[in-house]
């Protein structure tokens, strides 16, 4: 019985560098271009080939029609972080940067580690995604924007003052437009409504978490704290015992669920009577906020779950 197959695929604006392995061996390496055409290629050789696992590594959003379309074709491919993979160069001595070592690299990190699959965001969903992407934009404009009327003068105020006016329109559009999303998608509707029963989470929130942890509801709480990246990781030696720090995971859903957990402290009594037995005990603040993001992940991600709105007395 021969040897599975592995791909890596590294992604450029203008071509694609594919290797395969077989097992630990380079089996074949080739390029195409980042076309349609060259991608229905890629897709016809890795119908012949069937290799039991694809890794592509993220590249700003490049990738997403390449891992959209492979995903779409039911082929097993995996959208991996690039942190990741460099680390596992470095592990294996490979300190050299091109994209043919890079695709290498890539295929022998499918064949050792092989990562697991995740859901792939449908069309749908990446549309709701680049929204929430964009409102944070446009939060972030607003923000520079004003700290800059505050120290400016004359025409530049004036420009300044138009600009935020422009900007607080088109931030009201997008609000609009994301809540028209979840309301064309009976799904996405129901999940919303589920999520903000729980007293902190606002339909913001709410929405950040539908587009970007599509996971959510489907893993268990040890996962979906890894996941979020507000799981605490242990920094142990011998006899050393070392602060808990966390690491990792969805930046932006850890963003949107830190200014949730904030709300929560003040206004959900559960969460808030949790974070002052965890201050009582000494804990700083961080650590018990970052403890509070875990619990709130791990008690939506049962509410979603099960379908089921916050239950004061069920937690």
């Amino acid at each position: 019985m021969s040897q599975p197959l592995f791909a890596g695929i590294d992604v450029s604006k203008s071509q694609l560098d594919i290797a395969i392995n077989q097992g630990d061996e380079l089996l074949e390496f080739c390029s195409v271009p980042h076309t349609e055409e060259g991608i229905s290629t890629l897709m016809q050789k890795f119908r012949n080939a069937m290799p039991q696992l694809i890794v592509v590594e993220r590249s700003g959003g490049l990738e997403r029609s390449l891992v959209a379309l492979l995903a779409e074709a039911g082929l097993p491919v995996v959208a991996n972080n690039p942190r990741q993979i460099r680390d596992f160069a470095k592990a294996m001595g490979i300190l050299a940067k091109t994209d043919k070592i890079d695709a290498k690299t890539m295929a022998h990190f499918a064949a050792t580690v092989k990562p697991p699959q995740r859901p792939i965001k449908d069309a749908e969903r990446q549309q709701l995604s680049d929204l929430v992407a964009r409102r944070r934009q446009l939060v972030n404009m607003l923000t520079q924007e004003k700290n800059r009327l505050s120290r400016s003068v004359g025409p530049a105020r004036a420009d300044i003052e138009h600009h935020i006016t422009y900007l607080k329109d088109r931030l009201n559009k997008t609000n609009k437009n994301i809540e028209q999303m979840i309301a064309n998608s009976p799904i996405y509707q129901e999940t919303v409504e589920i999520l903000v029963t729980f007293p902190g989470l606002g339909r913001v929130t709410s929405a950040a978490l539908v587009a970007d942890c599509p996971e959510l509801g489907s893993l268990n709480r040890r996962k979906i704290g890894t996941l979020t990246g507000t799981a605490p990781l242990n920094d142990d030696s011998g006899t050393r015992t070392g602060q808990r720090y966390i690491r990792g995971g969805r930046k932006t859903v850890r963003s949107h669920l830190y200014m949730a957990t904030i709300s929560a402290i003040r206004c959900n009594y559960k969460i808030k009577g949790f974070y002052q037995r965890l201050i009582a005990a000494g804990k700083k603040p961080k650590v018990a906020i970052t403890a509070c993001m875990h619990k709130i992940i791990t008690i939506l991600n049962a509410m979603v779950k099960h379908r089921k709105p916050w239950q004061t007395d069920a937690v």
